[in-house]
């Protein structure tokens, strides 16, 4: 039975409700991220017991939905009250996810636009492709949040031209790009958050997650959305032999108490009912105030209905694991 943590509702408190909603300290300025060891694992390549990272693309081809909340609030949960260790890559041209992560994005000489070209380029080991970039190196930033970091995004990433980029080779690039960085082993989460249109990044993004979270507004244009984003990922498995991809997640946002509200959930229970996620977001004031200030909700107002919900469904996530076998793809 799919629980709304809303206005009244009493929903279940999570560690994070539980502390003191004491003043939070002033974000940190960005700083190099941690370095990490070497090798991205996948399902495929596991060996002696290493540690696989999810790769967990949130992926909605319309915007408002609620995504890159979702994206911050996840890495931020994940990384404060499990003590995982998440890299949250931001491919979505808007850059909100590092503005919400308290990063100032405008003053970064490194961004997902780089990881990008290296990727055009085919592998790491050619000359930077700007003075500051480190050849072979993930353009990393470290958040305030121990444990979470960053690739942010710049609005020079949707100017990126289709071409090759966008054939069946290119839009493996990504995949192929994060596959050989020796960062990526020292996470136990990759968390994309994914351009609002399907376009060359979605697909380079789907090609690289092995997960879907997809964010529904529930409204009645967003279900016409959610088909088209199955029949997206139907075709990503069998054009690019990427069978593990799978919806793992889809939550309902953006909740309220209408007739119209209750029918679209309804609707999506019916057509995803392994996969519609137990917590329902609706609309939390705080959380946009945690945002405005580059604050996670756990942080700001961690005894808030929005902190319990967001809560709730990032624990949910993290229990539902990698088993492929309980996903649509």
């Amino acid at each position: 039975m799919t629980r709304a943590i809303l206005g009244s509702t009493k929903g279940s408190s999570s560690a994070a409700a539980s502390r003191s909603a004491a003043a939070p300290p002033a974000p940190a300025p960005p700083s190099e991220a941690r370095r990490r060891n070497p090798g991205l694992e996948s399902k495929d390549d596991r060996t002696g017991g290493r540690a696989i990272a999810r790769r967990i693309a949130f992926v909605n081809e319309k915007g408002g939905s609620a995504k890159t909340t979702l994206v911050a609030s996840v890495a931020a949960w994940l990384a404060l009250e499990r003590a995982h260790r998440v890299l949250a890559i931001d491919f979505d041209p808007q850059g909100q996810l590092g503005k919400v992560l308290g990063v100032d994005v405008r003053s970064l000489r490194r961004s997902a636009i780089d990881l990008v070209l290296d990727g055009l380029l085919g592998d790491g080991s050619r000359a930077p492709l700007r003075p500051t970039a480190q050849a072979g190196s993930l353009p990393l930033v470290a958040t305030r949040i121990p444990g979470l970091d960053l690739i942010p995004a710049e609005k020079t990433l949707g100017l990126l031209p289709g071409g090759d980029w966008a054939g069946h080779e290119g839009s493996g690039r990504l995949a192929e790009r994060l596959r050989r960085a020796k960062e990526l082993s020292g996470y136990d989460y990759v968390l994309f958050d994914a351009p609002p249109s399907f376009g060359p990044l979605t697909l380079n993004v789907l090609r690289a997650a092995e997960e879907i979270v997809v964010p529904v507004p529930l409204t009645f244009l967003a279900l016409d959305g959610c088909a088209e984003l199955v029949r997206t990922i139907s075709m990503v498995r069998a054009r690019h032999s990427h069978p593990a991809l799978r919806i793992s997640m889809v939550v309902p946002t953006f909740y309220r108490r209408t007739r119209l509200a209750h029918d679209v959930l309804e609707k999506l229970k019916c057509r995803f009912p392994k996969e519609i996620a137990q917590t329902v977001v609706g609309f939390h004031v705080k959380i946009d105030e945690a945002q405005s200030r580059g604050l996670s909700i756990f942080e700001y107002a961690p005894g808030d209905r929005g902190a319990r919900a967001l809560a709730a469904l990032a624990e949910e996530l993290e229990a539902r694991g990698s088993d492929a076998s309980g996903g649509i793809g």
